[in-house]
């Protein structure tokens, strides 16, 4: 049964406010974090005198654009409390990426960051249907990644009763989400489909046996079509939540029942859009790279940080009630791009294309290799239970309608290999995509 939508909103005095009365707020606190952070963090300090600005430069959101930009390689380059604007003394929580190369992303959080994160967390649950005669099984990964913490800390904070499950033990976790009667779920998009998967495999009808309504969904970038398979698989209404670690982990954003876009927490976070080569704001409705900069948090401050994922910022009212600016699917990240034969192509436009043809599965890898000195893309992609015993001809028009396809959206042509039901890897976590031997 899926959830009504029911337009649930957790803290309209914020999420509804006026346009004009929410850019005074913005500029109010924008003020207040850049002399803290001017004050505080001396590797943002040399920056701006660079630049010469001064804190009581910026006056409104319009001079964000007179800010130097923060980098993830910052972080790394001052690991681990380098960026801190606070004693260490007064950070309660240490939060990092799920990154697995080179120096790993950490962010400082004080008792009021983490306050605010799970406010944020809150409003995304609300806004998916939740509330405090849910029950939420949390299937992200509990740790420095901030996916299970934070679906846990914004479940709780609705007064939902919440299932600390974690990722894995997929039999178990179905058993628990049967038996405890869940009816909310929050893990990744990827393994959520799985989830899905082996529901079916254990002969349980989710209708029937499950009494899951909705979801929230993130920490991977994921199309329209995985969440039309998602909803398929379970019977329940997929929503979108992002986030991440550097800004205040799942919850910056997220979708409502309306499922148009990703309403952004403006009262804590202000998104910009910019082009990512010449780093000029872009406006609403241009597809460029999103740029944070967090206007409540204390513990380490981000200004105008460069997320590197693509999309579109959308300022339309939504029919939920909700003012807030929308942000689009993310489509790509600039620093995730892989350059093929001089082509730019994104994994996200391959997986379009899969997930948009029948017979085939939303598991898929790409591998990217280098032969002769020119560059290879092969797709690998799963076919599904009651396709893979199709005849020989029916499963090569499956492939000549894939590499149509690839060549049609990306641009360039590529080697398309079926491969039986469930023989890709699975991930319960966020899913990898990609091998490009090319590195090697």
């Amino acid at each position: 049964m899926k959830a009504p939508k029911t337009h649930n909103i957790y803290s309209p005095e914020y999420e509804c406010m006026s346009r004009d009365a929410l850019r005074e707020l913005q500029n109010e606190r924008l003020r207040r974090v850049v002399k803290h952070e001017y004050d505080n963090v001396a590797i943002y300090r040399e920056r701006m005198d660079a630049k010469g600005i001064k804190p009581e430069d910026i006056k409104t959101v319009d001079d964000l654009r007179y800010l130097p930009f923060t980098n993830k390689t910052d972080l790394r380059d001052t690991f681990p409390f380098g960026l801190l604007a606070v004693p260490k003394r007064d950070i309660v929580r240490i939060q990092g990426s799920s990154g697995t190369t080179g120096k790993p992303i950490v962010s400082g959080y004080t008792e009021n960051d983490v306050e605010v994160w799970t406010e944020m967390v809150a409003r995304a649950i609300v806004a998916a249907g939740g509330g405090k005669d849910d029950i939420v099984q949390v299937c992200y990964g509990y740790g420095l990644f901030t996916g299970g913490l934070g679906a846990h800390q914004g479940a709780t904070r609705i007064g939902a009763m919440t299932v600390p499950m974690s990722s894995g033990n997929t039999q178990r976790q179905i058993l628990m989400m049967k038996e405890l009667g869940s009816t909310m779920l929050c893990c990744t998009p990827s393994y959520a489909i799985y989830i899905g998967e082996t529901v079916r495999d254990m002969g349980l009808d989710p209708k029937k046996d499950l009494r899951l309504k909705s979801g929230c969904f993130g920490a991977e970038p994921w199309t329209e079509e995985m969440r039309q398979r998602l909803e398929e698989l379970l019977d329940i209404d997929a929503c979108d939540i992002y986030g991440l670690t550097e800004i205040a982990g799942p919850g910056v954003s997220f979708e409502c029942l309306e499922k148009k876009g990703m309403h952004v927490n403006e009262d804590h976070v202000i998104p910009e859009i910019i082009d990512p080569v010449t780093e000029e704001p872009l406006p609403y409705g241009t597809a460029g790279e999103l740029v944070f900069t967090t206007i409540t948090k204390e513990g380490m401050p981000m200004l105008r940080y460069r997320t590197h994922d693509i999309c579109v910022l959308h300022d339309e009212p939504c029919a939920c009630g909700r003012t807030t600016v929308r942000m689009g699917r993310i489509t790509g990240r600039t620093d995730d791009m892989l350059v093929i034969r001089g082509v730019n192509v994104f994994p996200s436009q391959i997986e379009s294309v899969l997930v948009s043809v029948k017979g085939v599965s939303p598991f898929y890898m790409l591998i990217v290799d280098r032969v002769h000195s020119t560059d290879s893309l092969e797709v690998q992609v799963e076919i599904e239970e009651n396709s893979f015993s199709d005849t020989v001809s029916a499963l090569e028009n499956i492939r000549n309608e894939i590499s149509e396809k690839v060549k049609s959206v990306v641009g360039i042509s590529a080697k398309i290999t079926l491969v039986s039901p469930k023989s890709l890897p699975r991930s319960e976590g966020k899913a990898k995509r990609v091998i490009d031997n090319r590195k090697l």
